[in-house]
């Protein structure tokens, strides 16, 4: 009998947050094992609710401040001061340059901006912090974090040595970088970018091509999005005499570039879950679950590169146990999932709906999704094992 369920997605973009989306899989579970064991694991990727998830796993805090967002507006947002010694700030771009918060009627990529992500790292360093960590997910820029060195002190000037206005369609014109502004404290801080080490900046791979679409750029913007940040990665390794790849390095095409633009300041570009998970005792919490249930908005052959619900899977695999996943959708390549561990797999739509509809009844359709799969994995659990062929028999044939 299943008793003990280690419930650990993340969350549905723009529709649940991770702690939302655990709350809501084991009300489904409860429905059907009314005793159940649940260990609600919420995890974050580096995007939406990074800083709240380990504040609080840290025993730290948020700090509320005013910065720049994505269209240029000033906004309410926040970074995390991690554990009682305060020595580590959380810096979660999604909080001030987040997809979700670029309104659907200007979702353009070649115009947003990483500047505030530039004023969080600055209020970080007026905390006298030893160490910065910045979650990269969820983005809604592709401007190579320009906007954040832009922020911090850089000038980045045309060819006329005229500065240029925010966003990445700009890039194509940079001609120089003028780096004697930037704030000095950067030198003495360790910056660590928590990232997806599958995105790259440049190429045929490049962000500008994988995500650019899913942020409103047309095919036309995607490809003068690639060449300016193409021009980007050759000006910043010139100018700030960068001996890393920045064209195709792991994880520098990290929030529409924004890795490319922080490894060129001396950050470490670093897999997301190397860096996030340290504080969440995961694999631990795993091994002592009869069955582990994950959850994403979206299933597809991008999940194994880096996604939650495949590093859910692969971490309880080492422990040979069964991770069912669940899904707003099933996209192409969902099938991929399976080598990366994960058993069984679902939509939680019960019946084609508006985008509207999907994202705001997220939890509800979860839930229920939880309850239905549950109830096929203990049918599945009652029947009886097939019966081996004992060699040399052959089954009657019903062929006359």
């Amino acid at each position: 009998m299943l008793t003990r369920f280690a419930v650990a997605p993340s969350g549905f973009k723009e529709s649940l947050s991770a702690q939302s989306a655990a709350e809501a899989i084991a009300e489904g579970v409860r429905r059907v094992v009314p005793e159940a064991e649940i260990d609600l694991i919420p995890l974050v990727d580096g995007g939406e609710g990074t800083a709240h998830a380990l504040a609080a796993a840290s025993g730290g805090r948020l700090v509320p401040l005013r910065a720049t967002g994505p269209t240029g507006e000033r906004i309410g947002t926040h970074f995390a001061l991690l554990g009682a010694d305060e020595e580590t700030a959380v810096v979660e771009m999604a909080a001030v340059a987040g997809l979700s918060l670029v309104p659907r009627d200007l979702r353009d990529p070649g115009a947003t901006t990483t500047y505030g992500v530039g004023e969080l790292i600055r209020a970080a360093l007026d905390t006298g912090v030893r160490r910065i960590l910045v979650g990269c997910g969820d983005s809604g820029t592709s401007d190579g974090g320009a906007g954040a060195l832009q922020a911090l002190g850089a000038r980045l000037l045309d060819a006329d040595g005229r500065e240029l206005p925010f966003g990445g369609r700009e890039l194509t014109r940079v001609d120089r970088i003028d780096a004697s502004g930037l704030d000095p404290r950067l030198a003495g801080t360790e910056i660590r970018v928590a990232c997806n080490p599958f995105n790259v900046l440049c190429g045929e791979r490049g962000v500008a091509r994988v995500f650019g679409p899913q942020k409103g750029a047309t095919p036309a913007q995607v490809e003068q999005l690639a060449a300016g940040l193409e021009r980007w990665a050759a000006v910043l390794t010139r100018d700030l005499r960068v001996g890393a790849d920045l064209y195709g390095g792991p994880g520098t095409g990290a929030s529409g570039g924004l890795g490319a633009g922080l490894a060129a300041l001396g950050a470490q570009l670093l897999p997301r879950f190397d860096v996030l998970l340290d504080h969440l005792d995961l694999d631990e919490r795993l091994a002592r679950a009869d069955l582990v249930v994950t959850a994403e908005g979206a299933l597809d052959h991008q999940t194994p590169r880096g996604k939650v619900p495949a590093e859910v899977a692969r971490r309880a695999k080492r422990y040979d146990r069964p991770v069912l996943a669940l899904a707003g959708t099933i996209g192409e390549g969902a099938q991929q999932v399976r080598s990366a561990g994960v058993d069984a797999y679902s939509s939680i739509l019960p019946a084609p709906v508006s985008l509207t509809e999907a994202l705001g009844r997220g939890g509800e359709f979860l839930a229920d999704a939880t309850e239905r799969a549950l109830r096929m994995i203990l049918i599945g659990t009652r029947l009886p094992a097939p019966q081996p062929v004992v060699s040399g028999t052959q089954r009657p044939s019903s062929v006359r």
